[in-house]
């Protein structure tokens, strides 16, 4: 098949920040595009948390919740890889407008729902159209701004993600009060239309005509490898016996399938993940992002129920309590460009990950009586940590390749911080509720369920403190992530030209 293959813009990454008139690229109007894309699928998931309740209790299934957050999950993590090779094949601007588009559909066909079928099978709609949005973004980024301009804009697409995290609660509850839970997928699409003509205007990319042989035996193996994968973190099932056999089963099928995997990466003529892109220093950079990622959910989830569920402030002030890492992510994104220019993005990484340790250091510090004081500055200086390696580790892979590899490189490693957060959050839960059950059976009280603690006859006290001493361990477990990252940063080779 006769295509066009995409071109970076010529010379983009030497104009000034503001209007490139050689290539038609306006960059401001561009920022704000890939902002509003961000916006989409940053909100989706605070807002449709809190519209939950709602929704299942009209649509009636409440048994499959949880598949409401899974599909969409495993969708996107099937489509980032594709959506990165495809980008460096056919051209960001077409592959992202597609993927928001798709999304669009997803959120205005999840708004018409009349199932919790129909709406699981439309989430997973919507996950299609997101895995465009988390990596091509950021490969636009690395083709089209300067080192210090990459860190600045990652820094504000970081910001749309804190400040997501607090509108979303606040915007959905107007919604779900004034209009229905369908309004919140419907809210989507003025946003994602926007988006898209920002960025159809704003950006303009060359192509010669070239034939592509896409690799569809290395996607359809890839997507099916992750499925059975990630099955393992995403299953409900509760039978302990079934659980390790289902465990066991798909980790053996996730080793077959890799190494077909790989057998055909090793052979295909333009693979969907080319091997060549896993040097050691992107290895150790994913390795990094990973851990990075997983202590990153971890605090997102944990902190809030520490705040509303030890301390006693309301789902508000904890909200509220999470914005210094917010602000202080967004410092540090705009100080990384900088300090990468000046010490190198080796140095960035090691000190951004020093600095998260001691962050993960202060956290057993957090008991019943804590004052919020502590809580603030620990989620501060958890954020310079986040905002400064998170960003390096991107613009460290955004220069490790070449232009038409780009795309898949950037892929991989927002594939990477998804599973990140995907095992880190499923372990993390297993792990709390197995200390919760230890609490009370060690304090003479059996049968207690930690999915339904508050409905028990149990003391809200010994709530507390079962929930304290569990969130401890899980507070050791950060420590160790974090002294593993800051490990990997120390064998990562100094990278050449930044």
């Amino acid at each position: 098949m006769t295509n066009r293959s995409a071109k970076p813009p010529v010379d983009a990454r030497k104009k000034p920040f503001g209007k490139d008139s050689e290539n038609g690229l306006s960059k401001t109007p561009l920022i704000v595009a890939l902002m509003l894309a961000m916006f989409l699928a940053a909100i989706e998931g605070t807002i449709v948390t809190l519209a939950i309740p709602t929704m299942v209790k009209d649509l009636q299934g409440f048994e499959l919740i949880s598949l409401v957050f899974s599909a969409y999950l495993l969708t996107s993590a099937i489509a980032t890889p594709i959506y990165g090779k495809l980008s460096d094949l056919y051209g960001r601007k077409n592959m992202l407008s597609i993927g928001i588009m798709i999304f669009l559909l997803g959120s205005f066909l999840c708004g018409l729902a009349q199932s919790m079928y129909a709406l699981i099978a439309f989430r997973a709609l919507q996950g299609l159209g997101a895995g465009a949005i988390f990596t091509v973004t950021y490969t636009i980024i690395g083709d089209v701004f300067t080192l210090e301009e990459r860190a600045r804009v990652q820094g504000s697409l970081s910001m749309v993600w804190g400040i997501a995290s607090l509108a979303g609660p606040f915007l959905g509850g107007i919604i779900i009060d004034l209009l229905s839970w369908h309004w919140i997928f419907f809210i989507n699409l003025p946003f994602g239309f926007l988006s898209v003509i920002l960025l159809q205007s704003a950006l303009r990319e060359t192509f010669e005509k070239k034939k592509h042989v896409i690799d569809f035996a290395g996607a359809i193996i890839l997507s099916a490898a992750m499925i059975v994968f990630l099955n393992i973190f995403l299953s409900t099932e509760n039978t302990p016996a079934d659980r390790s056999l289902l465990n066991v089963t798909s980790a053996v099928i996730t080793i077959i399938l890799l190494g077909l995997f790989l057998k055909i990466e090793s052979q295909a003529p333009e693979p969907i993940m080319p091997l060549d892109i896993f040097t050691k220093t992107n290895i150790l950079v994913n390795l990094s992002s990973f851990l990075i990622a997983a202590v990153l959910i971890g605090l997102n989830v944990y902190m809030p129920i520490y705040l509303q569920n030890i301390l006693g402030f309301t789902a508000t002030i904890s909200g509220l309590a999470m914005l210094p890492m917010s602000l202080s992510w967004l410092i540090a994104s705009i100080l990384a460009g900088k300090m990468m220019v000046k010490y190198g993005g080796k140095a960035v990484v090691l000190v951004s990950n020093a600095i998260l340790l001691v962050s993960t250091l202060l956290l057993p510090a957090l008991g019943i009586d804590s004052s919020l004081s502590l809580v603030l500055i620990i989620v501060f200086i958890s954020g310079i940590a986040f905002g400064g390696a998170l960003t390096t580790l991107t613009i460290i892979i955004q220069d490790s390749v070449d232009y038409s590899k780009r795309g898949a490189a950037i892929a991989v490693t927002s594939l990477v911080r998804t599973m990140g957060q995907t095992i880190g959050i499923s372990v993390f839960g297993s792990i709390l509720n197995l200390c919760i059950t230890k609490y009370f059976v060690q304090s003479g009280i059996k049968g207690v369920d930690p999915s339904n603690l508050y409905n028990a006859p149990i003391a809200i006290e010994q709530i507390r403190l079962s929930l304290n001493i569990s969130m401890h361990v899980l507070f050791l477990i950060f420590i160790l992530l974090s002294g593993l990252s800051l490990a990997l940063s120390i064998v990562m080779p100094k990278i050449k030209g930044s």
